[in-house]
């Protein structure tokens, strides 16, 4: 018998990682053999690591941080995402070798709170804060659900202002606002929130007063467990709906796995067992 197709999440640190066991559900539920496994990268020897994988049999990696830029550069080909992120989260090695990068880390965002919160993102005033990797993979999907205001909101305003030049051909002729605006300009309220800082990991103060969100508003933090709670209990104090980033995690998973096998595994099921583990912790 042949060997099982080998898989991997890549990053540093990895020990955390909820992916080996997001992908052997996706497996026993959509009837796959593969063997999928963390790997711990050193901080310097991402390319190395990935060039060893690939050689060894590797089909494809997910790419945590803090290597999501360097795996954009390290690819042979890349999708418009990437190309526009300029961060990859999804390595596909094809028969021959090469890589293509994606990043489907907006498009698990976005079937999060679309399809499992049941919040339409069509014609709201949308706030996404931060402008690194996690916010750059997020603005096309977000985009492509045709919000009426889409505003991104970063410490340093030079990279918010460049991640919206990079997607301003996106809203031509469409009905989205674009822009990026620093946090003292900030006009309420908004009916989506989204925290795509670092401050959740670095338990920083909530970068924008809670005068922004509209009631009821949801006001989603992309990390999940512990360190999203002081966001979640912020939204909650403010009258809005918090929501973590345990859906993103398991839908980017789902659409990293459609990539490589061709099947979109049932996220639902996945998402409610890994909650349930969760919450038994």
């Amino acid at each position: 018998m042949p060997l099982p197709d080998r898989y991997c999440v890549i990053g540093n640190p990895i020990a955390h990682s909820r992916s080996p066991r997001i992908h052997s559900l996706f497996a026993q539920l959509t009837g796959q053999t593969l063997v999928y496994e963390a790997e711990l990268v050193a901080l310097d020897g991402f390319d190395a690591a990935v060039q060893q994988l690939v050689q060894t049999g590797t089909r494809g990696m997910n790419v945590t941080v803090p290597f999501k830029l360097e795996a954009a550069g390290l690819a042979d080909s890349c999708s418009d995402r990437v190309q526009r992120a300029g961060a990859a989260n999804t390595l596909v090695v094809g028969a021959d070798g090469r890589i293509h990068a994606d990043n489907t880390d907006g498009l698990g965002l976005v079937a999060d709170i679309v399809r499992n919160a049941g919040v339409a993102l069509a014609g709201q005033r949308v706030l996404l804060l931060g402008a690194g990797g996690a916010a750059a993979g997020a603005l096309a999907p977000l985009i492509a659900e045709a919000p009426a205001l889409l505003v991104v909101c970063n410490r340093t305003h030079a990279k918010a202002q460049h991640l919206v030049d990079l997607h301003a051909d996106l809203v031509q002729g469409v009905s989205t606002q674009l822009q990026a605006m620093e946090a003292d300009a900030l006009a309420g309220p908004f009916d989506v929130v989204i925290n795509a800082t670092a401050s959740s990991l670095q338990g920083a103060a909530i970068p924008v007063p809670g005068a922004l969100l509209r009631p009821g508003a949801l006001a989603y933090d992309m990390m999940y467990g512990p360190a999203a709670e002081p966001f979640l209990q912020w939204a909650r104090q403010h009258g809005a709906t918090g929501r973590d980033g345990l859906g993103m995690l398991v839908e980017q998973a789902a659409e990293a796995f459609a990539l490589w096998r061709g099947v979109r595994p049932p996220s639902q099921p996945v998402l409610a067992q890994l909650r349930s583990e969760l919450a038994a912790h």
